[in-house]
């Protein structure tokens, strides 16, 4: 059973209440990641996303993120915006599409996927599952 989507029995399932949603999905706009390979902590900021559609004619969103300074974009496509909205009948908003290519990106660094890479292209099926995972991840443990 999936927790955004649900079941055909259920239907979907809420989001946690929203103070908890916006600190979850925010986290991956400033944070730091292991690079697999060579162990070093990398530090990952947020820049821009824009829709690129107008930029280069494609069915997407780009999100750009500088990695210890350097430009590195995720890429997701627009299809899944339409698939999240039919299978739950919410939206995809700006800074969930930032969540979800924030916590790609760490995925992939930590994991050691495309090393060196300056662009990464989900499918809808790859954008839906990090969708998910920021939905079960333990909450960040409060700082005192």
């Amino acid at each position: 059973m999936s927790p955004i989507f649900g079941n055909s029995t259920q239907g979907p399932q809420l989001l946690p209440p929203l103070w908890d949603w916006y600190i979850r999905i925010s986290m991956y706009r400033d944070f730091h990641a292991y690079d697999r390979w060579t162990k070093k902590k990398v530090h990952c900021i947020y820049q821009a996303l824009i829709v690129a559609v107008a930029t280069r004619h494609a069915d997407a969103t780009d999100i750009k993120f500088l990695v210890d300074g350097r430009p590195v974009w995720v890429v997701l496509p627009l299809p899944a915006w339409e698939e999240y909205k039919k299978r739950s009948g919410k939206t995809i908003t700006d800074a969930l599409a930032i969540a979800i290519a924030g916590h790609f990106l760490k995925t992939a660094l930590e994991s050691g996927e495309g090393v060196g890479r300056e662009m990464y292209s989900l499918t809808v099926s790859q954008t839906l599952q990090h969708l998910e995972a920021l939905v079960i991840e333990p909450e960040p443990a409060a700082v005192n």
